[in-house]
């Protein structure tokens, strides 16, 4: 149906809405920068950066991705992603990859949302940015579960956000380990938490705890914007 759409509505840039290019060169230049340290009102222990607010186009990208239909804005968002990890490897603030691989985790979101989306579009990112990121090894395992009883975040304050997502992530498929390096690589493995959007932190935060509760350590978090 998307494709169809595709082909009898006109193409627009889903960041601007300037005609004929599914995503514009001024988007994209709008997109492709170092990112920034930003610090949630929910602290998830860890380092977080954003490519940007959640304004302009980050925003409507992430609107048309998630609600809209608009799987193309994955490419453009995890080519932004890829671009974001090799600045904080320049930067020092994450390991280089002779060190080792790249494991990119997505943090959880509502199953029923993910089925209406076509699927959950930050895994999708995340896989164009490990896509971009070759030849280096970059892993993209799906091992968070938001479990059921999750309740639609809009318009939560950040307690009630804390509350809503508390003791339902899950790791799936991964034994717990008894490490308690404290450091952010398990293995020769550094890890990136992964998300679209930061509001308050509630979800991150809860990843993170889940994570490190099973001897996964992290080396921070990533989004591509922030609220």
């Amino acid at each position: 149906m998307r494709t169809l759409l595709d082909l009898v509505l006109p193409l627009e840039c889903a960041g601007c809405g300037v005609p004929g290019e599914q995503w514009c060169t001024g988007c994209s230049r709008a997109l492709y920068v170092p990112p920034v340290v930003v610090r949630p009102r929910v602290d998830p222990g860890v380092p977080c950066w954003a490519l940007g607010t959640y304004s302009g186009p980050r925003r409507s990208g992430i609107i048309a991705l998630k609600e809209r239909g608009r799987r193309s804005v994955a490419r453009p968002f995890g080519r932004a992603l890829a671009e974001a990890v090799g600045h904080l490897r320049v930067a020092g603030e994450i390991d280089p990859p002779e060190l080792g691989s790249l494991v990119l985790v997505c943090a959880p979101t509502r199953a029923r949302a993910a089925r209406t989306r076509g699927g959950d579009p930050v895994l999708r990112c995340a896989r164009i940015a490990a896509e971009q990121l070759a030849p280096e090894t970059v892993l993209v395992p799906e091992l968070l579960r938001m479990s059921t009883g999750v309740r639609d975040s809009v318009g939560l304050s950040a307690g009630q956000r804390q509350s809503n997502v508390a003791g339902r992530v899950e790791v799936v498929g991964v034994r717990r380990s008894r490490s308690d390096n404290g450091g952010a690589r398990t293995g020769s493995c550094t890890v990136l938490l992964v998300d679209d959007v930061v509001t308050t932190g509630a979800t991150l935060a809860e990843s993170a705890r889940v994570l490190k509760d099973f001897g996964v350590p992290l080396a921070g978090a990533l989004v591509v914007a922030h609220a």
